[in-house]
């Protein structure tokens, strides 16, 4: 299990980046032998990834919900983004094992949403996490003074709504 890091923290990252939302969504539940390779097929390629770093990912984590599960990327570029999706092997067996085998049967749904995030684009805050999400692909850094509030880590200013507590170490 990931350590606990007492207190607020923020992510940082330099530049562009994308996160990229992809799941799946099991529409038959005793269609174990269509959803079953769908849901297994996402290792394998986030095993190539993570072990490829110049292909430009970053970082991802799962979701699981009742019906399904949801990745949550993060992508150096677009552009590398789509080069993955066009051009790496484990993907492009993937992507034509569920169009030959499910296609359009509606036993089993995928989806996606890519967001283009601009430099200073974003905000987060972590309390009392281990590092997690963006934080995970870029830096973990406290949020304090001009990373504190919401609005200042969007560049804006503001006081906090309700202080930050010491920390109690």
């Amino acid at each position: 299990m990931s350590k606990v890091m007492p207190g607020r923290y923020t992510a940082q990252l330099d530049g562009p980046f994308v996160v990229f939302v992809i799941g799946m969504r099991i529409n038959r539940l005793w269609a174990v032998h269509k959803w079953l390779p769908v849901f297994k097929a996402m290792g394998p390629m986030l095993q190539e990834l993570y072990r490829n770093p110049q292909l430009g990912f970053l970082e991802a984590s799962y979701h699981l919900s009742w019906r399904g599960v949801t990745l949550i990327q993060y992508w150096k570029s677009f552009e590398q983004l789509e080069e993955y999706a066009r051009k790496g092997a484990t993907h492009l067996k993937a992507w034509r094992d569920f169009n030959q085998k499910v296609g359009t049967s509606g036993t089993v749904g995928i989806y996606h949403e890519t967001y283009l995030i601009q430099e200073g684009q974003y905000e987060s805050v972590y309390n009392n996490m281990p590092v997690y999400g963006l934080a995970k692909a870029g830096a973990h850094v406290p949020a304090t003074g001009q990373r504190e509030t919401a609005s200042r880590r969007l560049g804006r200013n503001n006081d906090p709504a309700v202080p930050t507590p010491p920390d109690p170490r």
